[in-house]
């Protein structure tokens, strides 16, 4: 079965086809900004187009419109090829590549955040997560993280305020997909967004104290 990965919820934007657990072809770059006009092209000049079975498309966390321009062309193409469409965490895929550079062993993923805050998360030795995403203020992650591999677009900056470990610099990246444990994967594809949002609604009127 063909699979086409989108991850674009954090600064990096990547795509991949598969056919099984074989890349067939895939891209990365390092965007910061644009995703929503580079990730069509990107999936375009996959051979026949990125057309696959199945979608499986990072849910996040990440930042906000990351994550839902990948959402949303995920359940786009799904619709247009009636593919099955999966979702997958972020940061399991950053935990993923970290093993296979590493060796399975517990580590945290730490990435770019809200507000200052980082997205934290540890992983188990066995390929699973050992809590849930927190966003965490720096300091407060740094005092709190205790595993000795620290990976993630923050690792570095972990490990200097902890005065120890080691940092493996990654960002989730589509063309490594095959590596997630197949538990990653899940049929309710929602966004993870790993904190509220900046803005709320206004309550009803009805609910609203007199002034």
């Amino acid at each position: 079965m063909l699979t086409l990965a989108i991850d674009c919820a954090t600064e990096a934007c990547s795509v991949a086809l598969f056919d099984g657990e074989d890349r067939i072809a895939g891209d990365f770059r390092l965007l910061g900004r644009g995703h929503a006009e580079l990730l069509v092209p990107m999936i375009a000049a996959l051979p026949d187009r990125g057309r696959a079975q199945r979608i499986a498309v990072a849910m996040g966390p990440g930042s906000f419109t990351g994550v839902r321009v990948g959402l949303a062309a995920a359940r786009a193409l799904a619709f247009a090829w009636n593919a099955e469409l999966v979702g997958y965490p972020t940061l399991a895929l950053i935990a993923a590549m970290a093993w296979q550079a590493r060796g399975p062993c517990p580590l945290a993923v730490v990435t770019n955040g809200g507000h200052g805050e980082w997205f934290v998360q540890r992983f188990d030795g066995q390929g699973q997560a050992a809590g849930a995403v927190a966003s965490r203020k720096p300091a407060d992650a740094a005092s709190t993280i205790a595993e000795v591999l620290i990976t993630g677009n923050q690792a570095q900056t972990l490990v200097d305020l902890r005065g120890h470990g080691e940092a493996l610099a990654l960002l989730p990246d589509a063309r490594a997909f095959a590596l997630l444990p197949k538990v990653a994967l899940t049929s309710e594809v929602r966004p993870a967004y790993g904190r509220a949002p900046d803005a709320r609604l206004p309550p009803p009127p009805h609910d609203r104290t007199p002034a």
